[in-house]
C-alpha cells in the first residue's frame, strides 16, 4: 500500500523501493509542517510494508535535494510571538532522530543544495549519496539561529576541528568535503543518478550505491586541517576570531572575516552547542538540547532580523543585538540551554545539566 502524500510530498512504489520526493522546486523544497509529517507518515507505512526493501529520498527540480525549513514561515511566527516553529521543529526533530533509526535502508540523494532541515532529512540516513552539484551546509549563523535537525550531532563527530568550522561559518562543502565531514558515505556522478534509482528499484541498497559509487574530486577542507584544528579549539569565540587573523593563511582570514558577519550571539551559542554535542551520547540527546537552544532563538531580536536581511529584504546588512562578540554575555548564552516555557522535546528525557563551557557534571574529569 503506498501511503497517502501530498501536492508537496511526492509518494510512489516502484520494485522494491519507496520513493518521497520533496516537491516544492521553486523553493528548492523548502519543508513546511505538513511536508514533514507527510515524510513520517510515509515512513511509519513503508517500515511494516514486506514489498517495500529501502526508502529512498529525493528532491524535484534541478537545484537540490532541500534548502531547509520554510524560514519565511518561521520569520512571521517569531515576529507574532507564536508557537506555530516550535511545533514545527518538534516534528521535524522527531522525524530527524527516526530517519536515523529507521529499520530498513533509507537512501538520500544529496544532489544539488542540502541545507539546514534539508540536511536533517538526508544526512542522519543509513545510505547518504552526494554529487558534483552538491552544496551541503548548516548556515543558521548567518540568520541569528544555531544549527539544529541533529546538525551539532553530526558536526561534533566531524575530524578534528572541521565541524566547527562549518557551523560557525556556515560554509557549503562540495562531495569529498561532505564525505569526510562524515555528512556523506558515498559519491555518485550527476549523470548516474537516474541508473541509481533504477538499480535501487530491483537490488538491495548496498549493492546499487556500490554499483555507482566512485572517488570525488578533490575538496578543500582535508588541506586545511592543520590551521582549522589549532584556530576552533579556542576557548571562545573572540580568540577563534584572533587566531585566524594571526595564522597568516588567506583561507584563514576570510574565515574570519566571514564570522565577524554573523550573528554574534547565534556564534556563542552555537560553539556552546557543539561542544556539548560531543559529550552527548545520542543523536536524541543533542535533539532534545536543540530544541532549547530553537525555541530561545525565537525569542532573540537577531532571527528575525537575520531573516529579515538574506531572505526577504535580501539587503545583506543585518543589524545584531548585540553587535559585537564583547557584548555577548554568558548569561546571553545560557539561554538557549534552559527549558522552553511549552516544555522540553524529550525524545531522550532532560537534556543534560550542561555549563556553559561546554562540559556537563558527569564529563568534567575527562573532557
Amino acid at each position: 500500500m503506498v501511503p497517502t502524500g501530498t501536492p508537496d510530498v511526492l509518494l510512489r512504489t516502484e520494485g522494491r523501493a519507496g520513493f518521497i520526493t520533496l516537491n516544492r522546486p521553486r523553493a528548492i523544497n523548502a519543508l513546511t509542517h505538513a511536508m514533514v509529517v507527510a515524510v513520517d507518515a510515509a515512513l511509519g507505512e513503508w517500515e511494516h510494508d514486506p514489498e517495500v526493501a529501502t526508502v529512498v529520498i529525493e528532491g524535484a527540480g534541478e537545484r537540490g535535494l532541500c534548502a531547509g525549513g520554510d524560514i519565511r514561515a518561521i520569520h512571521e511566527d517569531a515576529r507574532a510571538g507564536g508557537s506555530a516553529s516550535a511545533a514545527f521543529w518538534r516534528d521535524e526533530y522527531r522525524l530527524n532522530a527516526r530517519i536515523a533509526r529507521y529499520p530498513k535502508p533509507y537512501v538520500a540523494l544529496m544532489d544539488g543544495i542540502v541545507m539546514g532541515g534539508g540536511v536533517g532529512v538526508s544526512a542522519h540516513g543509513s545510505v547518504r549519496v552526494v554529487t558534483e552539484r552538491s552544496r551541503v551546509a548548516m548556515p543558521e549563523t548567518g540568520i541569528g539561529f544555531v544549527p539544529d535537525v541533529g546538525g551539532t550531532y553530526l558536526l561534533g563527530r566531524a575530524p578534528g576541528e572541521i565541524g566547527t568550522h562549518l557551523a560557525l561559518t556556515g560554509g557549503a562543502v562540495g562531495a569529498a568535503d561532505a564525505l569526510l565531514a562524515g555528512l556523506a558515505d558515498h559519491f555518485v556522478p550527476a549523470a548516474e543518478l537516474p541508473a541509481l534509482v533504477e538499480d535501487l528499484t530491483r537490488l538491495p541498497a548496498a549493492e546499487a550505491v556500490a554499483r555507482h559509487a566512485v572517488a570525488p574530486p578533490a575538496g578543500v577542507l582535508a588541506e586545511q586541517r592543520e590551521w582549522i584544528d589549532a584556530c576552533y579549539g579556542a576557548a571562545d569565540v573572540e580568540t577563534v576570531v584572533e587566531l585566524l587573523f594571526d595564522a597568516g593563511l588567506p583561507a584563514a582570514k576570510e574565515a574570519a572575516t566571514t564570522l565577524l558577519t554573523k550573528s554574534p550571539t547565534a556564534l556563542k551559542a552555537t560553539l556552546a552547542a557543539i561542544r556539548r554535542a560531543r559529550l552527548l551520547g545520542t543523536l536524541e540527546e543533542v535533539l532534545d538540547l536543540e530544541f532549547r537552544a530553537s525555541c530561545a532563538a525565537l525569542t532573540t531580536p537577531d532571527l528575525v532580523e537575520g531573516i529579515r536581511a538574506q531572505v526577504v529584504d535580501k539587503d545583506r546588512n543585518p543589524r545584531w543585538t548585540p553587535s559585537t562578540l564583547a557584548e555577548v554575555t554568558d548569561a546571553d548564552v545560557a539561554r538557549y540551554f534552559t527549558a522552553p516555557p511549552g516544555g522540553d522535546l524529550g525524545l531522550a528525557g532532560t537534556p543534560a545539566d550542561v555549563d556553559a563551557t561546554g562540559a556537563d557534571r558527569d564529563a568534567r574529569d575527562w573532557a
